[in-house]
């Protein structure tokens, strides 16, 4: 299955690939040199769009590169020459908003391995206020009647607003590709770090901060205020909430704050 971000090669170090302007083209559904696509990231189609039809495609390499982590997979080898180590350079050094624009390409950040963090500051702790009360506002427009959860409105929410965002420029395919990257960084060692015996009463809340962190990939607006859990993640804390308290894990998912919800709507 091809993802984002897909390239083709003929073995010459020289990538072939779909730009902004193109994908915007075909996001559109409008005909690119008279010919209509389907797909953003798809190798079949950008080696016919290059003139590599039928048989020609099979003599061409074909890649995809995950921007946020600079992983190279070699889908395919087809040339005679291998060319993955000048089309990863090629990759790495690439101006992408020339690809998508809405992208924010940096470091993916895992705060429970790389941020040494084991105390709170009154600042977090307001933002962990702030974060509870946005997951209030989430739950009242969900509805108590309703079978779902904060989790799943939040992640949505993000999911939706990201696509509504990229749509124009480049389709599910990016959408995707956040979310996996983000998610395979950091999805283990939360798992691990939080705890198998908590983890079931807070792992929807853990949630909802690893999608306001990947809400930080993309440059739009969503429908909740997500920066509270982003900037606590960016201090190298989670939040959780067990139903009747809240947690601040710091350093490898080590609880360093709890406070019940009660105590935490009384804090100025």
């Amino acid at each position: 299955m091809c993802k984002f971000m897909s390239l083709v090669s003929t073995g010459n170090g020289k990538p072939l690939y779909f730009d902004a302007k193109i994908r915007k083209q075909i996001i559109a559904k409008k005909k690119v040199n008279g010919v209509s696509y389907e797909k953003t990231d798809s190798h079949t189609s950008i080696a016919d769009y290059f003139g590599y039809k039928a048989e020609k495609e099979d003599k061409l390499n074909k890649y995809e590169y995950d921007v946020w982590t600079k992983h190279l997979t070699i889908d395919q080898k087809n040339a005679d020459v291998d060319d993955s180590k000048q089309i990863k350079d090629f990759c790495d050094n690439l101006d992408w908003t020339t690809i998508v624009p809405e992208l924010k390409i940096k470091q993916i950040v895992n705060p429970f391995k790389e941020i040494k963090t084991l105390e709170v500051t009154k600042e977090d702790i307001k933002l962990l206020k702030k974060w509870a009360s946005v997951r209030d506002s989430v739950w009242d427009s969900v509805g108590a009647s309703v079978s779902d959860s904060v989790w799943a409105s939040v992640r949505d929410s993000v999911w939706d607003s990201v696509g509504a965002s990229v749509s124009d420029s480049v389709g599910a395919s990016v959408r995707a590709s956040v979310r996996d990257s983000v998610w395979a960084s950091v999805r283990d060692s939360v798992w691990d770090s939080v705890g198998d015996s908590v983890w079931a009463s807070v792992s929807d809340s853990v949630w909802d901060s690893v999608w306001a962190y990947i809400a930080t990939f993309v440059d739009t607006k969503y429908k909740y205020n997500l920066t509270p859990a982003q900037k606590l993640w960016e201090r190298g804390l989670v939040a959780s909430f067990d139903g009747t308290s809240w947690r601040i894990h710091g350093y490898q998912g080590k609880e360093i704050y709890k406070i019940s919800k009660e105590e935490l709507r009384k804090i100025k």
